[in-house]
């Protein structure tokens, strides 16, 4: 089953498998699921045409998903670069956004970067 550009696993439960798509989280999952009067429980691939179809409409009508919401999150940061806000200039430097600290603890957004020499090591002299 294809829903907004991305397949859907079919072993899954429906509730779980919409999370597969890009911008649709548990919550948002047991909205549309509400909406579309289908169980949460019911495994993707035991969906009748009807349901999938109540489903592809809701979630491709009502909300933003996909590349559509990719493109604007890439948007707001482009933005925020370019009006040089701190987030922006976070952003651009490659360095944790939202607060955290930098001493440690930052290889996630600078890459797993280890500059420091190892403990233990022996170098070995001449004699």
């Amino acid at each position: 089953m294809r829903i907004a550009g991305t397949n859907i696993p079919k072993e899954k439960k429906i509730g779980i498998a919409l999370r597969y798509i890009y911008g649709i989280g548990p919550n948002l999952s047991d909205k549309i699921l509400t909406k579309a009067k289908v169980d949460w429980n019911i495994r993707t691939k035991d969906l009748n045409q009807d349901q999938e179809d109540r489903l592809r409409a809701i979630v491709e009508k009502e909300y933003k998903t996909e590349g559509d919401l990719r493109r604007e999150v890439s948007f707001n940061i482009k933005r925020l670069k370019d009006i040089k806000s701190y987030v922006g200039v976070r952003h651009m430097r490659h360095l944790p956004v939202r607060g955290q600290r930098t001493k440690t603890n930052s290889r996630t957004v600078r890459g797993n970067v280890r500059k420091t020499a190892v403990s233990g090591k022996k170098i070995a002299t001449k004699t």
